[in-house]
């Protein structure tokens, strides 16, 4: 059977001392070291009895901590009977061992914080099995730590003893179920795939942020989605898609993802990876930032690299400053505003700011469109419906008898579905469409003026 010490592996109502090694990179940061740890920790559900932070220029190579400071550790667990130790580190297998070994209590890296986080807010199937194969792969490499017991009996030298018999089975169950994992998410892939696809006809906006940056009241506020929003880090997982009015542009698809932070495991970003596939089709992405963050530029830094990592160009998004009703002190958002004059302010919460940031948002996915006039029969209902359904439709004119002329600014992926019978299509100060199998120019876009051509 497993150490009694790690048995239930959640962090649940457990009485903890926080730890935190500051190295050089992290110094710039305006936060007390353990402050993001406190709130991932709140969101656990653990109860913290004491802190212990050090500056290192670089971890001990066997306990994280120095000698001393395992020391002082030692005895701040055994005053406050502690049952957990948290590092804000991610610590090596090793590591993990040395420590408990010296102290005597589970200790639990930041990695495993955030994947039983992960783990208790899963609801969906999908979710449940992308976190389920993060914690394996990470548990895989921690077998020795999890099986500590078992060296006591171990054979001699040379022999295989039950504990080292034990570990090859629990790597062979281990290795068994992310098999089967892997081959059940295959399935899942492929449906979102599909899903996406069906897509194609529609514009998405993706969200995306540092976790607890206010992206699911965004929704709720723009498209009234009913999205679980909690001031806690990872209240979602789950994607959410729903239909966005943004004037000018028609109803696009609004996505909230999950929530990026530091030093986000690479095993939860591989597993939900066909999540983010959302992420990475979107035709334009919604970077949320909590503009009252003392830490706003580095969380934007860090969502820029998670998204880089999954092949997404961070710089092409929208970068939106949230949460400007509850500014604390105005120097941090003023600073902010100069480093990134771009962006646009909101409350999410309040409702402020949301028609620039529709705006916005219309501009930038009307780079892609196109004013036109469409001449057609008024029979023609099923190029009507196609109109309406992807074009911004500014007139209807039925002046000439049994013809019926749509002004409308649409995509330049759409204009292919504008064909049939005794329809002329006329582009106003627009760009060339791009090639596509009715056989549209493959040049360079060029400006075409009061140019009319019959569509085929």
């Amino acid at each position: 059977m497993a150490d009694p010490k790690r048995e239930e592996l959640s962090v649940q109502q457990r009485r903890a001392v926080l730890v935190a090694v500051v190295l050089p990179e992290q110094e710039a940061s305006e936060l007390h070291p353990l402050d993001e740890l406190k709130g991932l920790v709140k969101t656990a559900g653990v109860e913290v009895v004491g802190t212990l932070t050090q500056h290192r220029k670089r971890p001990d190579l066997k306990t994280y901590l120095g000698k001393g400071k395992v020391e002082e550790l030692e005895m701040l667990v055994k005053m406050q009977d502690a049952e957990l130790v948290i590092f804000d580190n991610n610590l090596t297998p090793a590591q993990g061992r040395n420590l408990e070994s010296a102290l005597d209590v589970v200790i639990v890296d930041r990695s495993e914080l955030i994947l039983d986080i992960f783990n208790t807010h899963a609801r969906t199937y999908e979710a449940k099995l992308q976190v389920e194969l993060a914690q394996l792969l990470y548990q895989r490499t921690r077998l020795k730590r999890m099986w500590t017991h078992l060296s006591r009996i171990e054979g001699g030298i040379g022999s295989k003893g039950p504990g080292e018999q034990q570990l090859e089975t629990d790597r062979r169950l281990i290795d068994k179920r992310v098999s089967e994992l892997k081959r059940k998410l295959k399935v899942v892939e492929k449906r979102r795939a599909r899903m996406v696809s069906a897509r194609d006809d529609q514009m998405t906006v993706s969200l995306v942020g540092y976790t607890n940056a206010g992206k699911s009241t965004l929704m709720n506020t723009v498209t009234g989605a009913g999205v679980l929003v909690a001031d806690q880090l990872f209240a979602t997982l789950d994607t959410r898609t729903r239909r966005w009015n943004v004037p000018h542009c028609g109803d696009v698809l609004l996505s909230d993802t999950v929530g990026f932070i530091r030093d986000l495991p690479h095993n939860l970003v591989a597993s939900f990876k066909s999540t983010l596939e959302e992420v990475r089709n979107a035709d334009l992405l919604l970077h949320v930032v909590d503009g009252t963050h003392v830490d706003a530029e580095q969380h934007i830094a860090t969502v820029n690299e998670v998204l880089k990592e999954i092949g997404v160009d961070g710089s092409e998004a929208i970068l939106v400053l949230n949460k400007i009703d509850a500014i604390h002190d105005r120097s941090v958002y003023d600073v902010l505003r100069l480093a990134h004059p771009e962006a646009i302010s909101v409350s999410a919460a309040e409702g402020t700011g949301l028609a620039a940031l529709s705006e916005r948002v219309a501009e930038r996915l009307g780079d892609g469109y196109l004013d036109a006039e469409v001449e057609t029969y008024v029979g023609n209902g099923r190029l009507l419906a196609y109109l309406a359904a992807h074009a911004d439709v500014t007139e209807t004119d039925y002046s000439q008898e049994s013809r019926v002329t749509v002004s409308c600014r649409i995509p330049r992926r759409f204009l292919h579905g504008v064909e049939g019978d005794d329809t002329n299509v006329a582009l106003l100060n627009g760009y060339a469409p791009p090639a596509d199998a009715n056989g549209f120019s493959i040049d360079e876009p060029v400006a075409i003026e009061e140019n009319e051509f019959t569509a085929q």
